[in-house]
């Protein structure tokens, strides 16, 4: 009996030993399994994530470097074409001044304006690019003083009194001449032509202003010219339509 119970007692007892001996916990790693290796961090995983932040960076680099590649490139190619323009105005400058009688060694650049402009020019392409512009606009005022014909000081006046010199004499004109033949003539037949005669003569008078505007101060190149034109209309009817009036009640009464 104690054989039998002692058997019995090994042959149960023998599968639980087997199994803990040979099984590893379901739990269990050793570190040589998938767990071992993700606890540890995977280096290929990390190599390629720093390679893709190394390579947006220096793409963000290069797009930054080809816009302002392309931005230095339009500002160099637009200071060859203003440098161009700036150049033949000079040049046309130039030979009127000469006309006129200017020495040519007023017309050359002192040591100081040199070295002025040579400052104003080392900031690169778009620095070149700003002082050509304003090269170009103080040609501008120069050719606009130049057309004057004689007439600098009124060229740079506000438009509407500078204007005003063109308008009112020739509105003034029609409308004297009106009275001066009606004090010599009287209420007869010649102020009464006179009279129908200068009913259109405000228009006349409007558009020669409009002429004589464009011819006396010319706008500079690539510049508007400011004629005025509501000022002109009403200074060239005002006059008319009063002179006009007056003459008739005068005939009336006489």
């Amino acid at each position: 009996m104690t054989r039998g119970g002692a058997r019995t007692s090994a042959a149960h007892a023998g599968p639980g030993r087997q199994r803990s001996g040979a099984d590893p916990a379901p739990g269990r790693s050793d570190g040589d399994g998938p767990s071992g290796a993700v606890g540890g961090g995977d280096p290929v995983s990390a190599a390629w994530t720093d390679y893709l932040a190394a390579a947006r960076q220096l793409d963000g680099v290069r797009r930054d470097a080809a816009t302002a590649a392309g931005e230095q490139a339009r500002s160099v190619e637009a200071a060859r074409e203003e440098l161009t323009t700036v150049r033949a105005r000079l040049a046309s400058q130039e030979a009127r001044l000469r006309e006129r009688g200017v020495p040519p060694i007023s017309l050359l650049p002192t040591p100081p304006e040199l070295t002025e402009a040579t400052r104003s020019m080392a900031g690169g392409p778009a620095a070149v690019l700003a002082a050509l512009r304003a090269a170009r606009g103080r040609a501008d005022a120069a050719d606009a003083a130049l057309a004057a014909r004689g007439l600098p000081r009124l060229a740079g006046w506000p438009p509407r009194p500078r204007n005003l010199l063109v308008y009112g004499p020739l509105a003034l004109l029609v409308p004297a001449l009106q009275v001066a033949l009606f004090v010599a003539t009287g209420a007869g037949a010649a102020s009464v032509a006179a009279l129908v005669c200068g009913l259109p003569m405000p228009a006349v008078a409007f558009v020669a202003g409009w002429i004589g505007v464009g011819r006396l101060f010319p706008p500079p190149e690539g510049g508007r010219l400011d004629r005025t034109a509501r000022l002109g209309a009403l200074v060239c009817l005002v006059p008319a339509v009063l002179v006009s009036a007056g003459l008739l009640l005068a005939m009336l009464a006489g």
